[in-house]
């Protein structure tokens, strides 16, 4: 339930989307899912990797989905036509979503699901014009010219 309304915030700004998105998603009073499990690591200096533990389900029933910067792994684990009979069920069959924030610049570069885990790989591209630049020094033998209103060159000291 949510006690303060933000709405008349957005009409009067233009470009700032992912900030009020956020603000939104922190007002709520979701509780963080705990299933499934994952990790998330560091593969090198701008790589990561996320770990999910999907037992039992297939690449037919999972899903990712990267929009802004919001990545979104769904999991609809199908009913079997014969259901058997279980004396003890230890592993979770059931529908998820686990959504994680990512950082601006980040995008997944690819996903594979191997002995039970799927394994989605981000890389961090910083753009050119985001990345710090040497700016030179330039410097002058003759000074700072100046030109006055006649045209005259004057040269300072």
């Amino acid at each position: 339930m949510r006690t303060f309304d933000l709405t008349p915030l957005y009409r009067s700004t233009i470009g700032f989307d992912r900030l009020f998105s956020l603000l939104d998603q922190t007002a709520g009073v979701e509780t963080t899912p705990s299933y499934p499990p994952y990790n998330i690591e560091r593969t090198g200096e701008n790589s990561y990797r996320i770990s999910i533990a999907v037992a039992g389900f297939t690449d037919q029933e999972l899903s990712i989905e990267a929009k802004e910067q919001t990545l979104t792994v769904r999991g609809d684990k199908r009913p079997e036509t014969a259901k058997p009979e279980f004396m003890y069920q230890g592993i979770a069959a059931r529908a998820f979503e686990r959504r994680f924030q990512l950082a601006d610049h980040v995008t997944v570069q690819g996903a594979r699901l191997e002995h039970g885990l799927l394994h989605i790989d981000l890389v961090r591209v910083i753009p050119e014009a985001a990345k710090p630049r040497i700016v030179p020094i330039a410097t002058s033998a003759k000074g700072i010219e100046a030109k006055t209103v006649d045209g005259a060159e004057k040269v300072a000291a």
